[in-house]
């Protein structure tokens, strides 16, 4: 079966699996580089999607990423844009429940939303592995900065939003924006303006890191310079842009993470706000079995409150 038909039916299913009918997938896919993908080593594409016995779309292997575009109808927008960057502890990505779904709930607030397909860390399709997604982040954030016009955004209210080790991925580049690991000869802010964490890894250390997701992105023998170059809690900056942060106490990634980042973010006196729920676990995208509350809608209050929307 050819790819591109595999890739329809794979969004037909995860539309039947979410309730959603095809028609409401208005969207876009662009590839991230349209030229040579940076830091890349020639290879096949062996990207694999499949719905798993969790009824989650999962992608896999993935070397040539994209961005998806998701945009409200044009009599409801806001301005405002959020890119997100769906779970996988660096290993899979996933694409439904922590993308396409979130993606159409923001459409239904008015704000574009935009779904990346970064890399998957792996030394086979990537020179320097460590630095592939971030790459792809900050590719994306360039892209939707440059193009906004087109998409009918405020360019000063583009926000990032990351799931378990995407909220690594994007708090990663909330605190390490000075840096620009991408071509980027117009200058292009590089920094998001927003944060939305979710039950997020944070930190690489041994007392709360998630290790697996460390393992995957630095390879089992990091040092202790890089674990700690990669623990965003000791990034922050007055810089650093203001977020809020969703997790459960009883997650395995630790709520210590979230926790530790707002501190930081306090002391810094960064705006931040975070919703805790009681039980829940991890993974459970926007519907937390367990509790009547959704944090959707405490991020949409938060980005009114904040003028981003």
């Amino acid at each position: 079966m050819a790819r591109g038909y595999s890739s329809l039916i794979i969004v037909l299913l995860a539309g039947m699996i979410t309730g959603t009918s095809f028609k409401s997938f208005s969207q876009t896919i662009i590839p991230l580089y349209t030229d040579s993908i940076p830091n890349s080593k020639p290879t096949q594409d062996e990207e694999k999607s499949e719905i798993n016995k969790d009824s989650i779309l999962i992608i896999s292997k993935i070397s040539r990423p994209a961005l998806t575009v998701y945009q409200p109808a044009k009599e409801k927008r806001t301005g405002a844009a959020v890119i997100i960057c769906p779970g996988g502890g660096y290993s899979v990505e996933a694409a439904g429940h922590e993308g396409a779904d979130v993606a159409k709930r923001f459409n239904e607030m008015g704000v574009t939303a935009f779904v990346l397909k970064y890399r998957i860390p792996d030394d086979e399709t990537m020179i320097n592995k460590e630095i592939g997604p971030l790459q792809d982040a900050q590719q994306a954030i360039k892209i939707v900065r440059e193009r906004s016009a087109e998409w009918g955004i405020n360019k000063n209210h583009i926000g990032l939003m990351g799931f378990s080790a995407g909220g690594h991925l994007a708090s990663t580049i909330g605190t390490h924006f000075d840096k620009t690991y991408i071509s980027n000869p117009n200058h292009t802010s590089l920094r998001p303006d927003f944060m939305i964490l979710v039950y997020p890894v944070i930190s690489f250390t041994d007392s709360i890191g998630h290790i697996g997701s460390r393992d995957q992105l630095l390879g089992k023998n990091a040092s202790e310079e890089k674990i700690k170059e990669y623990s965003n809690e000791f990034h922050v900056t007055t810089k650093t842009p203001p977020a809020f942060l969703v997790h459960a106490k009883d997650d395995p990634v630790k709520v210590q993470n979230s926790l530790e980042f707002e501190k930081a973010l306090k002391e810094h006196s960064v705006p931040v706000e975070m919703y805790q729920y009681e039980k829940g676990g991890h993974g459970y995208g926007m519907n937390n079995k367990t509790s009547p509350v959704k944090w959707m809608d405490l991020v949409e209050q938060w980005m009114k409150k904040m003028k981003f929307m």
